[in-house]
């Protein structure tokens, strides 16, 4: 089924295409300038770090709904072996199969594709099984360290968690930044908190996949507007799930990466952050969020930290 003329008049508006150049490889992260970070290191004031990945475990988020994104699965290759005879140092090591995207991540910008291209205009068949991404690889992002702004959305509605069926909308936005008393600027990595996350957390996997909240196929504008340099949540599926207009899957996907070239982030943990966030009666934070450099890989984990 064809995309809407809906999509396609918001794909219009939002393009990023040529914007910094026609052989730009990493989008919206161009954004993230030195005066920007230096800007962003100011904001350290307490120094507390919060963690935001969830652990990468085999009981992971992933239940099989999307082929090959398998939880890690963690295997001992030696144990205490004594490499160079009886009596000498031993190691212990071991190796790890996972899906890229199994857990606390980073879509890349070849993660995605609508009418045969990707970012920036690049043929997506330039994605192949042996090649990987030829363009826009995960690898190609490099440090991503710039001013966090937690967007607590459930806690601006006076609620715990959204319900599974609630879309993010701008409007919702705007409360948010309201109670964060700060405003979005150029460069900011922006998390978004529906508090979906805390089904995962409780052991219920399925509740935590479907039905989701997300951000609405109206929010790509906003963060637009404001030059945002990425956005990441913590929700299984980014956007909302079942999709908000029937039959069009994952429109915020293609928006963000192949219309705007922003990198997008799911499953990440903000329940620790939140808290801290209001006990300090602050939302913005120094954030550390560089994607493992996957040479052509369409999307890294990661373990993000927010400094206070």
């Amino acid at each position: 089924m064809a995309l809407p003329p809906e999509f396609h008049e918001i794909a219009k508006r939002v393009n990023n295409w040529g914007r910094w150049g026609a052989d730009d490889e990493i989008g919206t992260l161009n954004l993230i300038t030195d005066d920007v970070v230096r800007r962003a290191a100011a904001t350290v004031t307490s120094g507390r770090r919060i963690p935001l990945a969830l652990p990468l475990q085999q009981d992971g988020v992933q239940t099989g709904l999307i082929p090959g994104r398998v939880n890690p699965l963690h295997t001992m290759t030696s144990v205490n072996a004594e490499l160079f005879g009886p009596g000498t140092v031993a190691t212990s090591d071991d190796v790890v199969t996972m899906g890229l995207q199994a857990a606390t991540h980073w879509d890349g910008l070849a993660h995605v594709s609508h009418g045969g291209r990707l970012y920036n205009g690049r043929p997506a068949d330039s994605v192949t099984a042996h090649a990987r991404a030829a363009f826009s690889g995960i690898e190609k992002a490099g440090p991503v360290v710039s001013r966090g702004v937690l967007l607590d959305v459930a806690r601006a509605q006076g609620v715990e968690r959204l319900d599974g069926g609630h879309a993010v909308t701008p409007e919702d936005l705007d409360a948010a930044e309201e109670l964060a008393g700060t405003t979005v600027g150029e460069g900011d990595i922006v998390l978004v908190r529906t508090g979906q996350v805390q089904h995962y957390l409780e052991g219920d996997k399925e509740a935590y996949g479907f039905p989701s909240p997300g951000l609405s196929v109206r929010t790509p504008e906003w963060f637009h507007a404001r030059n945002v340099a990425a956005v990441a949540n913590d929700t299984l599926t980014f956007e909302i799930v079942p999709p908000e207009i029937e039959n069009l899957w994952l429109p915020v996907h293609a928006l963000h990466l192949v219309e705007m070239g922003m990198p997008q982030g799911q499953n990440w943990n903000l329940e620790e952050l939140s808290a801290a966030c209001a006990e300090e009666r602050r939302h913005t934070f120094l954030l550390s969020a560089t994607p493992e450099p996957f040479v052509g890989g369409t999307g890294a984990p990661v373990a993000p930290v927010a400094v206070l």
